[in-house]
């Protein structure tokens, strides 16, 4: 398991210290750069220390139920994840002096916009690799998975990492959360956000997800590989924290938010046709991309390791033909569009979609 000393690092890469809370800073392309820092720890058994150091002695826990047996320290529960009740939330945590997330990106999504609500901190215990704990912007879906709106700004104060609490990830979401990660690292490289520090971490976290997801896709109880791939996740969300998203991104939030499908499935399935877009522009950043991914054939590669949790086309996942011009529209107004080193008009965003249809 990765060192147990705790790390305190702005998300623009420097080690900070002290307990003093900070207001967060808008970064590039709505992805936040939480001035006062946050801290990672691993193993679930660090929590109550974490917890103290902060501060926070009444977490409100969010989580779906398939955590209530988890032994958590918390004066309230909300389990109805996704979900887009934020006032409801908000009201629930009265009384409470922070906010403890525990699964997948959607539970952390919700815990960040409830932050933003109520000026509470989150911790965050994640349970698949989809690096929401790094970023302060966050969507809002319904229970039914259909996106209902978004922001940023929310307050992150730290992370537990605990590869146990992956052991029983399906397949699927293994894949396509790990996909999601490795979508953050080939972005981090050549978004408009991106920086020498960025760079470090997408290429870690490239090479590390690289060598660990096929390995857990075929023995998904090998806890040494799910510790590997978790720390893999770590490094890529950190990237994804100080760079921002992607084309990539765009297109899978456009197309995910409208039909409420895995947004992990759907990096899978976008990535490499972002990366063919890109290519003219930033040929040398997806070059690197390759060399961590220990191929001359970036597109191809991701494609194979997309393959292991069956991500292929968009059809796949029931997505209409008909529906491809207004998705790209749609896909070409986002934040990861804007960001993106090579513009993107809606009709080449259509035409994208249409070729990993």
């Amino acid at each position: 398991m990765p060192s147990k000393r705790p790390r305190r690092l702005c998300r623009c890469g420097r080690l900070l210290r002290g307990a003093a809370a900070k207001p967060q800073l808008q970064g590039r392309n709505g992805v936040g750069c939480g001035g006062a820092g946050v801290i990672v720890r691993w193993g679930l058994r660090e929590l109550p220390g974490l917890l103290g150091e902060l501060g926070i002695e009444r977490p409100f826990l969010i989580a779906s139920e398939r955590w209530s047996e988890l032994d958590l320290p918390a004066v309230g529960r909300w389990n109805e994840v996704p979900s887009h009740r934020i006032d409801e939330i908000a009201a629930a945590a009265e009384g409470a002096d922070g906010l403890l997330a525990v699964g997948g990106g959607s539970a952390i999504d919700l815990a960040k916009a409830v932050s933003v609500a109520t000026g509470l901190p989150v911790v965050s215990v994640p349970t698949t690799y989809a690096g929401a704990e790094w970023a302060t912007n966050f969507g809002i879906r319904d229970p039914e998975r259909r996106m209902q709106g978004g922001g940023s700004g929310a307050d992150l104060a730290g992370i537990v990492y605990d590869p146990d609490l992956s052991l029983g990830l399906p397949l699927d979401v293994t894949v396509g959360t790990a996909m999601n990660a490795l979508a953050h690292c080939a972005e981090a490289l050549y978004v408009k956000g991106r920086s020498p520090q960025a760079d470090v971490l997408a290429i870690e976290g490239a090479r590390t997800i690289n060598e660990a997801l096929p390995r857990v896709a075929a023995f998904g109880e090998d806890r040494q590989a799910r510790t590997k791939l978790l720390a893999g996740a770590d490094v890529a969300g950190h990237a994804l924290g100080l760079a921002g998203l992607g084309l990539g991104h765009a297109m899978a939030q456009a197309v995910g938010g409208r039909y409420g499908l895995p947004h992990g499935a759907l990096n899978a399935i976008c990535l490499p046709a972002a990366l063919r877009f890109n290519r003219p522009v930033a040929g040398e950043e997806i070059a690197r991309f390759a060399e961590a991914l220990a191929t001359d054939d970036p597109v191809g590669r991701v494609q194979e390791l997309a393959l292991l949790g069956g991500f292929e086309r968009l059809r796949d996942l029931g997505v209409p033909e008909e529906d491809l011009d207004e998705l790209g529209h749609a896909a070409s107004q986002r934040g990861g569009a804007k960001a993106n080193p090579r513009q993107a008009e809606p009709a080449e965003v259509a035409e994208l979609l249409r070729s990993v249809w």
